[in-house]
């Protein structure tokens, strides 16, 4: 009986493309990272020249197009490695989803191309010092004013946090019907009003930058929505 193979020859070429990427520019650096609590954004440019960023994304939007085991492969070899500081796997596979699933065509094209060449690092903010990450008791608001959302409230243990350039924001929009209220908005580093806390020290982790999020009136158009308002 034939063994069917999992990885075919071009995945096995990839892996050794990260592992070379991972040897040079990751471990000879990642006890600094510890150190300082945050990897060098330098490294996320680096990424994104070698094509390691947002590997699933189609072309249109500067990714590669890739099935899934690619990124599975950034996974293992980064496990492998013992390096758990980039926080390359939140972006690629979680906020560019995201974006990609929900996101308005201009939604798409102003942040996914940065986000793959490792411009703009993304985070997204769901957990809340007094709600960890139930949905129903969150109390983030994002009120509709006019053309804008309102946002206010806090986020804590956000991976990406310090760094990230853009926050796909976890707010109730219509707090009386619970989770179901609840709604996505992105809300870019910079905005009047959101600011970033302290990073986070941790037991393992390090490395990986993880901060607490504030938003005090923080207005954003409100065609920062991403999918539809709850309701």
């Amino acid at each position: 009986m034939l063994e069917r193979r999992l990885f075919t020859a071009d995945h096995e070429l990839f892996r050794d493309t990260v592992r070379r990427f991972i040897a040079a520019e990751i471990t000879p650096h990642h006890d600094h990272w510890e150190e300082q609590g945050y990897v060098d954004r330098e490294l996320w440019l680096k990424a994104g020249q070698a094509g390691l960023l947002c590997l699933t994304m189609p072309e249109q939007y500067g990714g590669a197009g890739a099935d899934r085991l690619y990124s599975t492969i950034m996974i293992e070899e980064a496990a492998r490695a013992g390096v758990s500081g980039p926080g390359f796997s939140l972006h690629s596979e979680i906020v560019a989803p995201y974006l990609m699933r929900y996101g308005t065509e201009e939604q798409k094209q102003r942040y996914l191309p940065r986000m793959a060449a490792g411009e703009t690092i993304a985070a997204i903010a769901m957990t809340e010092p007094g709600a960890g990450s139930d949905l129903q008791a969150i109390r983030t608001t994002a009120r509709r004013d006019g053309d804008h959302y309102v946002i206010n409230g806090s986020k804590t243990y956000i991976t990406n946090g310090y760094n990230c350039d853009l926050v796909v924001l976890v707010a109730k929009t219509n707090p009386e019907l619970g989770a179901k209220g609840t709604s996505l908005i992105l809300v870019e580093t910079g905005t009047e009003g959101f600011r970033k806390g302290k990073r986070l020290k941790k037991l393992g982790l390090k490395a990986q930058d993880t901060s607490e999020l504030f938003f005090d009136d923080v207005r954003v158009p409100a065609s920062n929505l991403l999918g539809r308002e709850a309701c």
